[in-house]
């Protein structure tokens, strides 16, 4: 069992990774006596193991701790509209092993989520580990989450899953695992803060653009989810009342008008109305549907009507971060998504609503770009939620959790 005395040694190592006693007494402000005795603890434990001798700025050279790679395990699982990722890594986040595969949400959670449980047992028996030594699993999910209960409420895409356990559905095969569950954005800008373009930054956006559309938000380094755990749904937002009608009920979100779906429907009247020939061709080969990647193919092959379609989405979408921007003044903003492979077209239109409705101050600074953590970047920050809870002990203040 954790002290908060271990949680605090433990906090510090998970912002620097290796760390000397005398860098753990000054930023905890204990005695070097103290910080001595509460790490030597956590040696004996098995939580820690001496990692060498740092760099000496004058006399004899500090003493080194991290993790115990032997530790434990952590599994990240990143659970899209049309796909699932999940990996296996150590206790200092290192990927191990991990898997892909198509998945589609409107399973009954029993059915994917007992997919996701025999993939992590298959990924720990090629690793050569037992399931109890599992000690996290952080979850994904695309839809609303009540973060404390880690529960999907009203979920527009996955309407079997509301106040689904999740948690306790993975507690019933990984007894020793502690469970987090997130909204499948969230833990994409986890993600990106932990990769070398966002590592240094306390203010940005991730915007994900697939099957539906979310906004992660970093705000102070940490991720803002709202008093309810909705904050950053952007996606049901609207962008024109006389629009079709939304999966959630509504007319004319944001998600109906330039997501995925939405660029596939409009190519399929393009092509019915005989606007684009190659679309034509498209349809009638993949037997009367088109895809978002069949969209951005044409778009490649310099189909004009396939670039108004890709043009208008990546407007629409500028627009409703240019209310962001207005509001939030982030630094930087990652666009990311099966969406976001459509190239410079999408994200030169996005760009151009964004500058041309923000303010000129919110803009000065400002950086759009898309993400290069790659599709990894969901899994990685499922692996990082995992982490962050993982040591928790109850009533730290550090956590509402």
């Amino acid at each position: 069992m954790l002290s908060t005395a271990d949680a605090e040694v433990i906090r510090a190592l998970r912002r620097n990774g290796q760390i000397s006693r005398a860098e753990i007494s000054h930023m905890t402000g204990w005695s070097r006596a103290k910080a001595s005795q509460e790490i030597n603890a956590l040696i004996e434990k098995g939580y820690l193991v001496e990692a060498g001798e740092g760099i000496s700025n004058g006399g004899r050279k500090p003493r080194l701790v991290r993790f115990n790679n032997q530790l434990g395990y952590i599994v990240g699982i990143d659970i899209g509209a049309t796909s699932l990722e999940i990996a296996l890594a150590d206790i200092n986040g290192l990927i191990l092993r991990r898997v892909v595969e198509p998945a589609d949400v409107r399973q009954p959670p029993e059915e994917l989520l007992g997919r996701c449980s025999r993939l992590i047992l298959d990924l720990a028996i090629a690793y050569g580990i037992h399931p109890e030594q599992i000690f996290g699993i952080g979850v994904g999910v695309p839809g609303p989450v009540d973060f404390t209960r880690g529960v999907l409420l009203a979920p527009p895409l996955m309407p079997d899953w509301e106040n689904y356990p999740i948690r306790n559905f993975f507690k019933e095969t990984f007894l020793s695992a502690f469970v987090v569950v997130d909204n499948d954005v969230n833990i994409m800008a986890l993600g990106e803060q932990h990769s070398s373009d966002a590592a240094n930054l306390d203010h940005f956006l991730v915007i994900k653009i697939g099957t539906g559309i979310g906004c992660g938000i970093m705000a102070g380094r940490k991720i803002h989810r709202g008093s309810d755990g909705c904050a950053g749904d952007i996606g049901h937002i609207c962008v024109d009342k006389q629009g079709p009608i939304c999966r959630c009920g509504n007319h004319g979100c944001l998600e109906a008008m330039a997501a995925g779906p939405a660029i596939a429907e409009k190519a399929m009247q393009a092509a019915r109305d005989g606007k684009s020939e190659l679309l034509q061709k498209m349809m009638i080969s993949n037997g009367g549907l088109l895809t978002p990647e069949n969209v951005n193919a044409a778009c490649r092959e310099g189909d004009e009507a396939a670039l108004a379609i890709i043009r208008a989405s990546g407007q629409m979408i500028g627009d409703v971060l240019a209310g962001l921007v207005n509001f939030f003044n982030p630094s930087h903003i990652f666009i990311g998504g099966g969406i976001a492979n459509f190239g410079n077209h999408l994200l030169i239109a996005i760009k151009r609503a964004v500058l041309r409705q923000s303010l000129p101050l919110a803009t000065t600074n400002l950086t759009i770009s898309f993400s290069r953590t790659g599709s990894d970047v969901g899994v990685i920050g499922a692996i990082m939620l995992a982490l962050e809870y993982l040591f928790v002990v109850k009533d730290d203040p550090h956590y509402s959790f």
